[in-house]
């Protein structure tokens, strides 16, 4: 356990004091959450163990606390041309109630932070970010806001719930008892509840079908502990970083700070898809329109381990024919695969599918070999 736990970067809390918490802090206690620093906040990093909040999140139904992560609000008449600007997907294509993927970049193309936009009204928007990015991605944003936008970062007053697994429609469904239709995929659903402002949207970092809940802070407590109690019958289990770290790896999904970095591109990442080259200018898009004409010199890959070899981690060395070429940015034991997985940026020349590599572990070098993304087909766990 202690070496799934290793995966993420994070420290046991000794400051607690100096530490954030979210809303749900003392919830996690209670459980018995294994409380960690993550990003400059106090968070589980599991309960009773990441093996068994795995395998719920991919068999039954788990919930995480997300309440770390920002909310920014961004509305007014410029506000949808100001974000295009700003970010690399196309917000024009957003209808309300819908939402994407994106990236805020720098002027050399590199990934301040990866984030999600959900437009939520004719003029109204509600980016998440990460925890450990709110005050700089704010920051920037705020460096480039234009007359006609309100700005706004929220995250002190918001919490958010994020519901994972193949059991999470049915828990919609009891829980709402008809009264909301689920949002689609990429959707998000504004309701009120005991006349408080509520958002549930439908996306999700485990590759499993799911819901992320946005409410403000003082609802939180009331809200986790609802989805529990309802969602109890569903074999629901509350579920920390760890089990978030490796399912989200399954998946090749990024980790900010990790696998994504002001010093590497959408495109490196192999995430084009989320990158509107054909949009007006955006901050960062000369270098992408370049690094794509003459294409990119190293690629993020997935690996699995060959055989049975110690798990890989972050920051170890990567070999093809004795000579260093990269280095892990994520590594792990799949709890679902039962085999050593990770991530890299890898030469272009060497990024091919079914490309045998050596990861040095320990002073030792195990076989890898470069895979299709996903590593783990989502629904093939019963």
């Amino acid at each position: 356990m202690t070496r799934l736990i290793a995966t993420l970067p994070s420290r046991a809390v000794s400051d607690a004091a100096s530490l954030k918490k979210t809303p749900l802090h003392d919830e996690h206690v209670a459980l018995g959450g294994r409380m960690v620093e993550f990003g400059g906040w106090s968070m589980p990093v599991q309960y009773r163990g990441i093996l068994e909040e795995h395998h719920a999140v991919r068999t039954s139904l788990g919930v995480f606390d997300i309440s770390h992560m920002g909310q920014f609000f961004a509305s007014g008449a410029g506000a949808q041309a100001w974000l295009n600007r700003l970010l690399t997907n196309n917000v024009e294509r957003l209808g309300i109630g819908e939402c994407q993927y994106t990236f805020l970049l720098n002027e050399r193309g590199g990934v301040i932070d990866d984030l999600i936009v959900y437009r939520i009204g004719d003029a109204e928007w509600l980016l998440v970010v990460n925890a450990a990015k709110i005050d700089e991605d704010f920051e920037w944003m705020q460096a480039h806001l234009v007359p006609g936008v309100a700005f706004q970062n929220a995250s002190a007053e918001w919490s958010g719930l994020a519901v994972q697994g193949p059991r999470a429609a049915q828990l919609f469904d009891a829980f709402f008892e008809g009264h909301y239709r689920r949002p689609a995929r990429n959707e998000i659903l504004t309701i009120e509840i005991d006349g408080c402002r509520y958002f549930i949207a439908r996306t999700g970092y485990t590759g499993e079908d799911g819901f992320e809940v946005f409410c403000i802070a003082e609802r939180a407590v009331k809200s986790w502990r609802d989805i529990l109690e309802r969602g109890a019958q569903f074999g629901i289990t509350p579920c920390g970083l760890g089990a978030r770290d490796t399912l989200r790896l399954e998946m090749c999904y990024p980790l900010n700070g990790s696998d994504l970095s002001p010093d590497t591109t959408p495109l490196e990442a192999g995430l084009s898809i989320f990158v509107d080259l054909q949009k007006p200018a955006f901050i960062g898009r000369d270098i992408l329109v370049q690094q794509k004409a003459e294409g990119v010199k190293r690629r993020l890959v997935p690996f699995k381990m060959q055989g049975v070899t110690p798990p890989p981690r972050s920051h170890y060395s990567i070999y093809k024919d004795g000579e260093k070429i990269a280095e892990t940015t994520s590594g792990s034991l799949s709890p679902t695969l039962k085999v050593g997985i990770g991530m890299a940026y890898v030469p272009a020349a060497h990024a091919r599918i079914g490309e045998e590599l050596e990861i040095e572990i320990r002073g030792r070098r195990f076989p890898a070999k470069i895979e299709k993304k996903p590593l783990y087909q989502p629904g093939s766990v019963t």
